[in-house]
Order: structure tokens, then C-alpha cells, then sequence
């Protein structure tokens, strides 16, 4: 059989696993695509078919496991790149997964903006970025707080002793051993600060959805905005600014990677801000 013939009868293949998905038969489906990469084992598209079969099976590591052949023929497979990352995240292996999640997303950016899968891998992404940060911040918390015992139980055995030494006389002690204290407390509530939820600044947040940024483009008014909101505006609403109802055309946006860069500082810092209500 001819390399052409080959290939036919694998893509016939994969349009009968396509078919054995839609009707939830998994297992059909993955006989069939498993039958297309035996023929054709460096077309992409068949291992990530077969993983997302696997994904529904809850079996992630075979999903980990097809993701990362169907990478290693396109190092630029969107899918491949997301289902890799929830695989390493039910692994509990978050910093792994995290990272895939990101080349995924940014993958999936340059295809299509957009596209559904943008939306779903952010939402995943977010998700793993706060369970991440909820995880650290459980432990920072539980850790400064036993600090913070420590401290005060060392500084009243301190006071404590120092007043034994003095003979007796006690002038203003007590109100030093207070403010100690406070400052104390000052001391670790500033060290906790940055794990207690606050407001978002407005000017890391789109001017549509009020949400922070994912990916910030300019528009020639100085107004900044979601690319996936801004370009459904200018598809079905009209091709002027919202804001400043000025003229406004796809080509007259440019990333914004000022404010992407502040964003990813901002989140750096501050994970709770991932939490997607």
C-alpha cells in the first residue's frame, strides 16, 4: 500500500473514532484512533483525538503519556499542551502543570484569540494558579502565626525578666511590654498582607468586563481591553471604540505588554486575585 493509501485509511480512521466520541463509545473511539497512529504515528492529531478519549475516561496517565508524543510532533499543539497540564495537575505536580497550562494559553492566543479553547484553558489555568497560592498561603499563614507566637512568648519571658531585675520598681513597664506587643502584631499583619484579598487596581482590569486583564490589547484612544471582548464588539456591535465611539479596526490593536506585564506581577504577588467567581 502506497503512502497515500496509508494515509487515507487513517484519516478514514479518525473520522470513525470522531464519530465512536460523539456517541460517548470511548473505547471504540480509541481503537480506531489507536489504529490510525499505528498506520500514521507522526500525525499529531491522532494522539491528542486519543488522549481527549482518555481524558473522558478519567485514565490521565495515558493522557499524559499521548500528550507528550503528539508534543514531541508539534511542539506547538495547543490541546497536547492543555491536557498535559491537567494531567500533571491531577498529579498534584502544580508548578508542571501550571507551566504547560501557560504554553497552551499562549499557543492558543496566537491561533485564535478568540477561540473557546482560550477561555477553557485560562479558566483551568486560574483555577490551578489559586489552588496553588491557597496551598503556599495555608502554609505562610500557618507558619507566621507560630512565628508570631514564638515572638510574644519570648518578649513577655524577656519583659518578664527584665522587671525581676529592676528591684522592684515597674515605672512604665507595663505600657512598654503593650506596645511591644503591638508592634509585634504590626509586624506579621505586614507580613501577611499580600495573601489578604483586596480590591483589583481599576487600571489592571478591562474596561468591558471589569475583570483583569488575560490578554490586554491598546486601541488608538489609549483604551485598553480584553482582545477576546474588543474583537467581539467590533464583530457584532460596530467597528468604533466603545469608549470613545471613535472608528476602531482589528488591525489598530497592539498588545498592551506594559499592562501584561504588570497583570503577571500583580498575580505573582497576589494569587488570590485568580479566583474566578
Amino acid at each position: 500500500m502506497d503512502a497515500a493509501a496509508v494515509a487515507k485509511q487513517a484519516e478514514q480512521l479518525r473520522q470513525e473514532g470522531n464519530f465512536c466520541f460523539k456517541k460517548d463509545r470511548f473505547g471504540a473511539a480509541i481503537d480506531a484512533y489507536t489504529e490510525a497512529i499505528a498506520l500514521c504515528p507522526n500525525v499529531g492529531i491522532y494522539w491528542t483525538n486519543r488522549a481527549l478519549c482518555h481524558r473522558r475516561r478519567n485514565d490521565w496517565k495515558r493522557v499524559e503519556e499521548d500528550c507528550k508524543r503528539a508534543i514531541q510532533i508539534d511542539h506547538h499543539s495547543v490541546k497536547a499542551h492543555y491536557m498535559l497540564g491537567l494531567a500533571l495537575l491531577q498529579r498534584e505536580e502544580y508548578a508542571e502543570g501550571v507551566k504547560e497550562l501557560e504554553k497552551a494559553l499562549d499557543f492558543g492566543r496566537g491561533a485564535n484569540p478568540k477561540g473557546y479553547m482560550v477561555e477553557e484553558i485560562w479558566l483551568e489555568l486560574a483555577k490551578a494558579k489559586y489552588l496553588e497560592w491557597e496551598h503556599e498561603s495555608t502554609n505562610r499563614s500557618w507558619e507566621l502565626q507560630s512565628l508570631k507566637e514564638t515572638c510574644e512568648e519570648a518578649l513577655k519571658e524577656k519583659n518578664l525578666l527584665d522587671s525581676s531585675n529592676a528591684n522592684g520598681y515597674f515605672d512604665g513597664d507595663t505600657k512598654s511590654n503593650t506596645e511591644q506587643l503591638e508592634a509585634l502584631s504590626r509586624v506579621f499583619y505586614k507580613a501577611a498582607e499580600d495573601d489578604i484579598p483586596t480590591e483589583v487596581p481599576d487600571y489592571l482590569c478591562c474596561k468591558i468586563t471589569l475583570d483583569i486583564f488575560r490578554d490586554p490589547v491598546i486601541a488608538p484612544s489609549g483604551f485598553t481591553y480584553e482582545r477576546a471582548v474588543i474583537l467581539n464588539h467590533l464583530e457584532k456591535v460596530g467597528k468604533f471604540d466603545p469608549i470613545t465611539r471613535e472608528p476602531l479596526f482589528k488591525s489598530q490593536l497592539v498588545p498592551n505588554l506594559a499592562i501584561k506585564e504588570a497583570v503577571g506581577a500583580f498575580l505573582d504577588q497576589h494569587g488570590w486575585a485568580y479566583r474566578m467567581d
